[in-house]
């Protein structure tokens, strides 16, 4: 008979790939954030048109698409507290968010800081972290 909790992973060995995977996530949004040009540019014909088919489809596509960059977020810096403090990670996911459009509006002239941005990153953040509560949840006997 062997005992459950010699078979597992030491804690701070759990947490090796799941901090990994944050600071390539961080990498690749300081990137995106960073860029001096607006990421969606070599897209924006076709978003025009779509746009035009569709009024309102670029803002609505816009948000969305804020919403999902922010959502791994949430689950990657909750994987890295404690089960009862992951709201950190939503207030972490805002506190990055207003840093990004901050600076995005004081340094990098062709991109448009926006307080929308702000609201569905923290959308993203805080979905994030209900989705890896559920997923912990359905995991839990």
């Amino acid at each position: 008979m062997t005992d459950s909790a010699s078979t597992r992973t030491p804690a701070p060995a759990r947490r090796i790939r799941p901090a990994l995977l944050l600071a390539a996530y961080v990498l690749a949004l300081g990137l995106i954030a960073f860029s001096p040009s607006p990421v969606d540019r070599p897209a924006a014909g076709l978003l025009l048109r779509f746009d035009a088919w569709m009024p309102g489809s670029h803002g609505a596509l816009e948000f969305t698409a804020n919403v999902l960059l922010f959502v791994p977020l949430g689950v990657l810096l909750a994987l890295q507290l404690p089960r009862r403090a992951a709201w950190v990670a939503v207030v972490a996911g805002t506190a990055a968010s207003v840093a990004i459009e901050m600076v995005q509006a004081v340094l990098l002239p062709e991109r448009v800081a926006a307080p929308s941005d702000v609201l569905a990153n923290t959308i993203g953040a805080a979905a994030g972290v209900l989705l890896l509560g559920l997923l912990r949840r359905r995991r839990s006997p």
